[in-house]
């Protein structure tokens, strides 16, 4: 399995890249991975160092693996925080080059805009570049529960909410894609206070995933949960076994941090968790 991932890179902890790699390249998948920016530690410490890349020197690295005639073997591109508008083409012309290498090749989009507790944090023009022109390219979305929300307008304070928005969000998908979408961090009416949602959704059934919530709040688990998502949903063709494995994996990898009291996920640490879960969750069709 060949996935190229475009995204943010940090020198110390797990986001972005960072957090996405190292997950597939244990599960045995060949990662090509292109950095949009080169931080030393994520920005929720408050201060860091680095350098943003532009649009431009994505592209020109994008076109070197071209030249290489590397994108006929491409299964799947992945993405997630954009930084601006260039990047976002940029990302949009490497999918269209794995297409045309490959028109089996996927799509998925983790449309990065913000969560509950931080609200947005990308900047001025990226929500509507997702949903105008990022997301009508994807096969694959795996929001969060504020970002789903953001992007339809529609309330997910329930399981009917939450259904009738991930509705909304395949109608932008691309239409000859499976249309599969992975919902995160999802609370309800219906969600135990001790517990924590998935949603997913493919050739119109959902499934929910169920997982008891943990004393941990770190960066960088959204990005890993992207990765995890897609590289089981390209071994097995199933959203709701790729939910199921990769909750599973996420729940075990939480665990161990919120143990360890750390403020970074243990992506090395716990990097059993990625192949044989601890604890296997189950999905059921809602």
């Amino acid at each position: 399995m060949n996935i190229l991932s475009i995204q943010s890179w940090v020198c110390y902890g797990h986001v972005g890249n960072a957090s996405a790699v190292f997950p597939l390249q244990r599960l045995g998948a060949e990662v090509w991975s292109i950095n949009t920016v080169q931080f030393s530690n994520h920005t929720g410490y408050g201060a860091w160092a680095g350098q943003v890349y532009s649009g431009q020197s994505v592209r020109e690295l994008v076109e070197g693996i071209a030249a290489r005639d590397a994108f006929r073997h491409c299964d799947a591109v992945l993405s997630g925080y954009v930084g601006d508008a260039g990047i976002g083409d940029a990302i949009l012309h490497a999918v269209a080059l794995a297409r045309r290498a490959n028109p089996a090749a996927l799509y998925c989009c983790d449309p990065v805009i913000g969560d509950t507790d931080t609200g947005v944090y990308v900047r001025p023009g990226i929500e509507t570049l997702l949903h105008d022109s990022v997301l009508p390219a994807a096969d694959i979305a795996t929001p969060n529960r504020f970002e789903l929300e953001r992007l339809t307008g529609i309330d997910c304070g329930s399981l009917s909410g939450a259904k009738h928005a991930i509705q909304r969000l395949r109608a932008l998908l691309r239409s000859a894609g499976p249309g599969c979408i992975l919902l995160t961090s999802l609370e309800t009416d219906s969600t135990p206070a001790d517990a924590i949602d998935m949603l997913s959704f493919e050739g119109g059934v959902f499934h929910l995933l169920r997982t008891p919530r943990l004393p941990v709040s770190v960066n960088g688990a959204g990005d890993a949960i992207a990765a995890l998502f897609l590289f089981h949903r390209l071994r097995t063709g199933s959203a709701a076994a790729a939910m199921a494995a990769a909750g599973s994996s996420i729940h075990g990898l939480l665990r161990r941090t919120a143990e360890a009291g750390s403020r970074e996920i243990l992506t090395v640490a716990a990097q059993d968790e990625f192949v044989t879960p601890s604890r296997v969750f189950r999905a059921v069709a809602v």
